[in-house]
């Protein structure tokens, strides 16, 4: 009679045995982990790209604004993408004033000339969000606080900003941020 044992033996020699400590249970987890990551990987581009604005939002993304009814020394407010936009039409004092400030005085240096677009010297047009904590500045209405430099004003603590946007007292770290706009003609621009 022949010898169980033996035949059990013979039977696991003819097939390859799994490298030393690695079951199929091991490659099992691994395809499983794997599948999980992926899935998850999945579902979060899914869940990041639906809040990204549709087509028809990004369509209607650039304002135009018409220049013509504001007049020298007179701001006005509008609103793209959510952030309020600082149009003011600048008088020849402010501009000359922005234009004398020492750069050394200055918290973040930058020259009246490279906040405006060329050949629009007298329009400056703004981010209408302080760089200290988000807040909307005052000084668009002719009834506002406008500071010592005759700009914008931050009431929530104390940042003032010149004609030309430039942070000039405060906590303020940053200059008001210029949006991308264009001039479509001289009465008219286009933010976006």
């Amino acid at each position: 009679m022949a010898d169980p044992s033996a035949a059990t033996a013979g039977a696991t020699a003819g097939h390859h045995a799994p490298a030393e400590g690695v079951t199929k249970r091991d490659f099992l987890e691994l395809i499983a982990g794997a599948g999980a990551a992926i899935g998850a990987a999945a579902i979060g581009w899914a869940l990041v790209d639906s809040m990204n604005p549709s087509k028809d939002v990004l369509a209607v993304s650039a304002v135009e604004v018409d220049l013509a009814p504001i007049t020298e020394g007179m701001g006005i407010t509008v609103m793209w993408q959510g952030k309020p936009i600082f149009v003011r039409h600048r008088t020849p004092e402010e501009i000359k004033s922005a234009e004398d400030a020492k750069q050394a005085e200055l918290i973040e240096p930058a020259t009246d000339d490279s906040r405006i677009k060329a050949g629009h010297k007298p329009w400056i047009v703004l981010i209408g969000i302080c760089t200290h904590l988000g807040c909307i500045p005052l000084g668009n209405k002719p009834t506002d606080p406008r500071g010592d430099w005759g700009g914008w004003f931050c009431p929530c603590h104390g940042s003032q900003y010149d004609t030309s946007g430039r942070v000039r007292h405060g906590p303020a770290p940053l200059n008001l941020p210029l949006p991308p706009y264009a001039f479509e003609t001289d009465t008219k621009i286009k933010l976006g």
